[in-house]
């Protein structure tokens, strides 16, 4: 039995549940800041869409004789998407909510995309001393681009940390700026295209205002921008609505280029057609589109049309699962099937990190000491094991703090 359900950022990984949950019977308040409800309006329809496609693509290859298997089955309708953004109730930053006798909820930023959210619990249990547990969510970079530095929050008995990244730390922005001038100079140079494919929520934004912000700086040209991706394009004018979440610097640089919005030539594409339009472009071109992995979208059009040609540029900044297109690409495949067709790979491939939207292990332990004492209990979580396990030891051993657990699924812990 559920009461509330408290969802710290947009991200499909922590929201693309809802719409189910909501089918089976959830008709409780699902809490969030403004801004992540707005992405959600974007991104739960579009999963319910991207679902119904998937069934009916593997309907039709059965038909034909294609499809072995069962069949998939949608998680949730359109209906069902929409019924999950009804019961979402907008928190802004820093309001207290009394969710019930005993329980407030405060939002803080997370600093990890637009929206997302510390989630502050403070719970009174039969008149007892109130206790605070903090949920980070996911936490971002200090210093990150667009976003404000995670806040940090003074004092917590139960504190709950994510651990994507708990056991690495990330190139520092300074070789990330130097290594894309660099490709993207190069690649002009040689009257080719530079084809970057990105997730359409917060990548293709860091990636729009750090093009920009370089241009800016005199550190690049003129430059040509085409973002081809619906929900690119929405996100980004999301973005631009939610302006003063911004972090100082991302305000300066956008408030520059609507004074100068020649510096740089940046253009939404629409339609379809508009974005086979592309494909007659031969040079000069940033095309920045989705999906990130390369595996749907329109982006798998735009590598078929520049794998081929050695002037020019794909620049891979994020995550490349194993099995996925872009992991192929990141891998130095020869060769990729595209469409049923072998394309040749003969442009360049980058890989560029230091984009991560998520901290690393430094900067995850620097927002744990943001607390002035130690909490009674730290839980590890949102990690592979290997990475909760070396964030947990790196808590005992660099904060010295004692009781800091990695749960097992399906435990109950007391604190």
């Amino acid at each position: 039995e559920i009461d509330f359900i408290v969802l710290t950022h947009a991200h499909i990984d922590h929201s693309g549940l809802l719409p189910r949950l909501c089918a089976q019977g959830f008709t409780g308040p699902i809490y969030c800041t403004d801004a992540s409800l707005e992405l959600l309006k974007i991104l739960l329809p579009d999963s319910a869409h991207l679902q119904r496609a998937d069934v009916e693509r593997a309907v039709r290859r059965q038909k034909a004789g294609k499809w072995r298997g069962e069949l998939p089955v949608a998680l949730y309708s359109m209906e069902e998407a929409q019924l999950a953004l009804d019961q979402c109730e907008a928190l802004p930053y820093g309001k207290l909510l009394s969710l019930f006798d005993g329980i407030d909820l405060e939002f803080q930023n997370a600093g990890h995309i637009l929206g997302s959210a510390i989630a502050v619990l403070d719970i009174t249990e039969d008149h007892a001393q109130k206790k605070r547990c903090v949920f980070s969510g996911d936490i971002g970079m200090k210093g990150k681009l667009l976003m404000p530095d995670p806040t940090l929050i003074s004092q917590a008995d139960v504190v709950v940390v994510e651990s994507t990244y708990g056991d690495r730390l990330h190139k520092n922005l300074e070789n990330t700026e130097a290594e894309l001038i660099d490709v993207i100079t190069n690649t002009l140079n040689a009257r080719g295209n530079i084809v970057i494919p990105a997730f359409a929520v917060g990548r293709t934004q860091e990636i729009l205002f750090l093009l920009i912000d370089l241009v800016k700086r005199g550190l690049l040209p003129h430059l040509s921008i085409w973002v081809d991706s619906p929900m690119s394009t929405a996100a980004t004018h999301l973005t631009q609505r939610f302006f003063e979440q911004l972090d100082t610097e991302s305000q300066t640089t956008f408030q520059w280029y609507q004074k100068n919005p020649s510096a740089v030539d940046l253009r939404f594409i629409a339609d379809v057609e508009e974005s086979k339009a592309l494909n007659k472009i031969k040079g000069g071109a940033i095309i920045i589109s989705a999906s990130g992995m390369c595996d749907a979208g329109r982006i798998v059009h735009h590598l078929q049309n520049n794998l081929p040609r050695s002037q020019n540029a794909i620049v891979i900044t994020g995550f490349q699962a194993y099995g996925s297109l872009g992991r192929r690409l990141v891998d130095k495949a020869a060769k990729v099937r595209l469409f049923g067709e072998e394309v040749p790979v003969r442009a360049s491939v980058h890989t560029i990190g230091g984009l991560s939207a998520h901290a690393d292990q430094a900067g995850l332990l620097d927002w744990l000491r943001g607390f002035q004492s130690e909490p009674k209990a730290v839980f590890v979580v949102h990690g592979e094991p290997e990475a909760s396990a070396v964030l947990a030891q790196a808590i005992r051993d660099d904060l010295e703090w004692n009781n800091v657990v990695v749960p097992e699924r399906l435990h109950t812990y007391s604190c």
